[in-house]
């Protein structure tokens, strides 16, 4: 069920649409807590079911600023936080469903989402990665790039959720053409850097040692920044050992870091600030986040345990970029 009324825009303020996740997780909590930290910041429009809400606090949440869309679609009986369901893993799509029609009628100006269950999701019978491949999909955008980020560095992911074996075949020219040049766009357009500094991590230990330790760097790396270089606005170096790379973004010498593979990105970024950690989506017609953990099932439910930091930085990141969008 969709409330009655359309979300309005009663001021200047960038309307945030919000998807609480799989409502058995820690989306609901997290999602909770943020409203109430920035609800008077932000216009939001939260996209979940109501009831689930109450389940957190022992009542219906009430709030001054805040359009909510209640699907009512998690069944009562039996319901409980911390369960992997692929009924709790159609109600999350559901909510994705209803985002993108509140996106594609401009009536927000961009996405925050809560965590999704993959294994929740899939089992429902939609077969997607995450929240990057389904919105991918129906955004109709035809390359989407994963951006992870925290308040020091900032990476753009070659492969997404690839098991190792596999990332040597997925990183070819066209997947890391389009991992530099979304950070080159990202950078530019999003955080409106005048000149942008990237630096690409290579795959192999020590960057390859010029070829000793495998062909990735020589074959396909370094060329592609060397067409590159030409092209695009922002400075490229590398490919660069990958502690040597990601040492120095830490330090400032660069905006954006290339990282081949998942884990080469997500333990920089959680060693060394996972509280301001946040998944963005690049490529899209709108910005979209998403904080930098998972459902967290096993606190799922839990007020008291739920953090909700990594969210309020995904909302403060997604109306930063929503903004900067609207200058560029």
């Amino acid at each position: 069920m969709r409330s009655k009324n359309p979300p309005t825009l009663r001021s200047g303020r960038i309307r945030i649409a919000l998807t609480i996740g799989d409502p058995s997780g820690v989306g609901p909590a997290i999602a909770l807590k943020a409203i109430r930290s920035l609800e008077n910041r932000y216009d939001f429009t939260v996209i979940g079911d109501k009831w689930v809400f109450s389940r957190l606090t022992g009542r219906t949440p009430q709030f001054s600023r805040v359009d909510f869309i209640d699907l009512v679609n998690v069944r009562r009986k039996n319901f409980s936080f911390g369960r992997i369901n692929p009924r709790y893993g159609r109600a999350s799509v559901e909510y994705l469903d209803e985002a993108m029609r509140l996106i594609r009628r401009k009536e927000a100006d961009c996405l925050v989402t809560c965590p999704v269950s993959k294994e929740a999701i899939n089992r429902a019978g939609f077969h997607y990665g995450g929240h990057t491949e389904y919105l991918a999909e129906h955004s109709g955008a035809k390359h989407v790039t994963m951006m992870l980020l925290n308040r020091f560095l900032r990476f753009s992911m070659v492969t997404r959720h690839v098991p190792i074996r596999g990332v040597p075949g997925w990183v070819n020219k066209g997947s890391l053409r389009q991992a530099i040049v979304g950070a080159d766009e990202a950078l530019i357009k999003l955080f409106l850097l005048k000149d942008p500094r990237i630096v690409v991590c290579g795959l192999n230990p020590h960057a390859s040692d010029r070829g000793l330790i495998g062909e990735e760097e020589t074959g396909i790396i370094e060329p592609e920044i060397r067409r590159l270089k030409a092209k695009l606005r922002s400075s490229i170096d590398g490919p660069l050992p990958a502690d040597v790379a990601v040492y120095r973004a830490y330090k400032g010498e660069y905006d954006a870091v290339v990282a081949m593979y998942h884990d080469q990105a997500l333990i920089p970024l959680k060693l060394s600030d996972p509280k301001t950690g946040v998944n963005m989506t690049l490529g899209l017609p709108f910005v979209r986040t998403s904080p930098l953990h998972g459902t967290a099932f096993d606190i799922a439910g839990s007020l008291s345990k739920a953090n909700p930091a990594s969210l309020i930085e995904a909302i403060r990141l997604a109306a930063k970029c929503a903004l900067n969008l609207k200058k560029a």
